[in-house]
């Protein structure tokens, strides 16, 4: 399942699921508009957790519940905590972070 925000909710879904996998992204950002299909596909290959859109510029209480200096931020949380992120371009990083939490 796949959510893009609309408003600066991330704490909520952090609380309503167990594995939320979150995109911090923005609408001026290359290298994210090239990783959101890949995010995309695989929330489509994972249903067992909630893949987020979140854009860091708009919605700053989200973007705090990681360390967002660098766009593409990737972020894995479990039952509401905080695991791990990384910062890329690659879409072999970003699985790599996905299968930790999976």
């Amino acid at each position: 399942m796949i959510h893009e925000l609309n408003e600066d909710n991330l704490q909520q879904l952090l609380a309503d699921n167990d594995t939320v996998i979150v995109q911090y992204s923005a609408t001026w950002c290359g290298n994210c508009r090239i990783m959101k299909p890949k995010f995309k596909k695989l929330a489509s290959e994972n249903e067992n957790a909630t893949f987020v859109i979140a854009d860091a510029e708009k919605f700053p209480e989200s973007r705090k519940l990681a360390t967002v200096d660098n766009l593409p931020t990737f972020a894995t949380f479990k039952s509401g905590e905080f695991k791990n992120q990384v910062q890329t371009n690659k879409f072999e990083v970003l699985k790599e972070l996905v299968e930790e939490v999976i």
